[in-house]
């Protein structure tokens, strides 16, 4: 399969073009990276951005296409008219593209943001999901049946660059009193970026289309059972200590995520279906994810092969815990 990969560098594309080479099939990257470390030398290369267009690539056909990195309907539009004779389209898009009040147990045929889009191209947290919804109207609107939209929730494990998912492994393996909301049966949802690439590269080998929300099943995991796992994996006989901070302490010390602040990364209280999506599509159509401890386990080494202390994207800093572990006692 000859396979086009926009954006196939960074994170979940990064191990489906991995996963794609190691098949044997003929991948040509498109990235802004500039060559010096480029991953997966027995990729084709194509240092070029998006926005500038796909001279470079005309003329060039592909069975397949996987864009990871379209945000805006402009863009992806422009990807769809360059490569409209692709056998399949698959775009990735985002649970995202619910609305912030999806019903649970929402599937792939309901709750998303509708017309009007906004007219924008600035991202936003209000603008995101509604964008990747107008992004996925052009890729249905050119590719019809070829079209694949897969819909992840948060994706987490090595070489990823927001760090929400690391925070917490890291906080619980390094030990001591972890500040964290409660309760610790709060629902969680992940892909691991793995399983993604693999589900993507599966339905592509297939030319099959669709749409599918793509996470863990609902109700599989809690926080307090991924803290207990970053403790484990780092020392097998502990489980987390953890203080598990009422809604009232977290709004009385700011820790509420805003676009400036993430403290408490993937823990979204006032959007009650976030981490309840049901996933029985995508499972019936070949979806398979991995152990929580294998996840925790990687993410683990690849955060240690960064060198330590690596500063953190998301989550409150060692500084920031301390004075609210000490708030926290306080109130007894």
């Amino acid at each position: 399969m000859k396979l086009l990969v926009i954006g196939g560098t960074q994170f979940s594309g990064r191990a489906l073009t991995g996963f794609a080479l190691d098949r044997g099939h003929e991948v040509t990257v498109f990235h802004r990276g500039k060559g010096e470390d480029d991953p997966w030398p027995d990729a084709e290369h194509v240092h070029a951005d998006r926005k500038d267009g796909f001279a470079a690539l005309a003329g060039r056909a592909f069975d397949a296409a996987v864009d990871t990195c379209g945000y805006v309907p402009r863009a992806v539009r422009a990807s769809g008219e360059a490569f409209a004779g692709v056998g399949v389209y698959a775009y990735i898009s985002s649970l995202s593209a619910h609305r912030e009040d999806a019903r649970l147990d929402a599937t792939e045929d309901d709750d998303i943001h509708q017309a009007p889009f906004p007219d924008t191209e600035t991202i936003t947290a209000q603008t995101y999901g509604p964008l990747k919804v107008a992004c996925e109207h052009e890729v249905r609107g050119r590719f019809g049946e070829r079209a694949l939209v897969i819909r992840p929730g948060y994706i987490v494990g090595p070489h990823d660059p927001t760090d929400r998912f690391t925070y917490w492994v890291r906080r619980a393996a390094r030990g001591g009193t972890v500040l964290a909301p409660a309760p610790a049966d709060y629902p969680m949802q992940w892909v691991d970026c793995r399983d993604l690439a693999t589900f993507v590269l599966d339905l592509c080998e297939r030319g099959a289309g669709g749409t599918f929300s793509v996470v863990t099943p609902p109700r599989a995991h809690t926080l307090g059972e991924l803290l207990d796992t970053g403790a484990r994996v780092a020392d097998a006989d502990a489980d987390a200590d953890v203080a598990w901070a009422d809604e009232s302490f977290v709004r009385d010390n700011g820790l509420s995520a805003t676009e400036e602040s993430d403290p408490f990364p993937m823990v979204t209280p006032e959007e009650p279906g976030s981490h309840l999506f049901v996933t029985e599509r995508a499972v019936a159509a070949g979806l398979r994810t991995r152990p929580l401890e294998e996840t925790v386990r990687d993410t683990l080494a690849w955060d240690d092969g960064r060198g330590a202390p690596w500063p953190m994207e998301a989550g409150l800093t060692s500084e920031r815990e301390a004075e609210l572990l000490a708030a926290w006692r306080a109130r007894g």
